[in-house]
């Protein structure tokens, strides 16, 4: 199952508090990139984040999901209502996730 672009715009809406976040779509799904940054995506309508200290720390509790077969377990964000803790938590995962690639050019 693909995921809604009105389910992408929420959740973009829910972090326009942050200066710096965009997003590719991906075959059906959506990419989000914080300040260059990959630090997670909607998959299958589902908020989910890399796996980090910080998002470990303020999600304790969060559900480790797959976005899609064969990739990396990541977190479940569903607090997906309180702005100022998705700003927090994204932040404070910024300086943990890597840096983006070179192109080769």
């Amino acid at each position: 199952m693909a995921s809604s672009a009105c389910y992408l715009d929420f959740i973009l809406e829910q972090l326009s508090l942050l200066d710096g976040v965009s997003h590719r779509a991906m075959m059906g799904e959506y990419i989000l990139y914080y300040q260059g940054r990959v630090f997670g995506g909607i998959y299958d309508d589902r908020f989910l984040i890399k796996i980090t200290p910080s998002a470990l720390e303020m999600l304790p509790d969060a559900a480790r999901e797959l976005p899609y077969e064969g990739a990396k377990e990541m977190l479940l964000v569903d607090n997906v209502e309180d702005r100022a803790f998705l700003r927090e938590l994204v932040a404070r995962m910024a300086p943990e996730l890597p840096a983006p690639k070179k192109k080769k050019g």
